[in-house]
């Protein structure tokens, strides 16, 4: 499957949460690192979802936001990366970043990334939505 997001973490289901309308899915993508997505019942039912299964999970780059301190969040997904290279644009920076041995890449404004001070090697805290992440099996 070829899609346009610029992000695709491989993982394993450790954790499924069924509710009325929606279910909890976390994905282990690294030893240290579990992100989790919100997804219908019907999805859940429909991908035949079972914990140990592998799955890949797609987070378009501009859903990621990024920040120098832990933030408390409606955000369920929060976590340190280490930054791996900036690529310079006219406007945005593509910033890649290390999720145990997976890369992310976060699109932000050029002005974002000075007030910031971001510089490769750097940690830095990611955060996205669990309904910002789409799952495939």
């Amino acid at each position: 499957m070829k899609t346009t997001a610029r992000n695709e973490l491989n993982g394993s289901i450790v954790q499924i949460k069924h509710g009325q309308i929606m279910s909890e899915i976390e994905v282990s993508v690294s030893p240290e690192i579990s992100i989790l997505a919100t997804i219908t019942n019907d999805a859940t039912k429909s991908l035949d979802l079972k914990i140990g299964e592998d799955v890949s999970a797609i987070i378009k780059s501009s859903h990621l936001l990024l920040s120098k301190q832990k933030l408390r969040t409606t955000a369920r997904n929060n976590f340190l990366t280490t930054i791996q290279e900036i690529i310079p644009g006219a406007v945005n920076c593509e910033v890649k970043l290390l999720v145990g041995e997976q890369t992310l890449c976060a699109i932000i404004t050029n002005d974002s990334c000075k007030e910031l001070d971001l510089k490769a090697g750097d940690e830095i805290y990611t955060f996205f939505k669990a309904s910002s992440v789409i799952l495939f099996a």
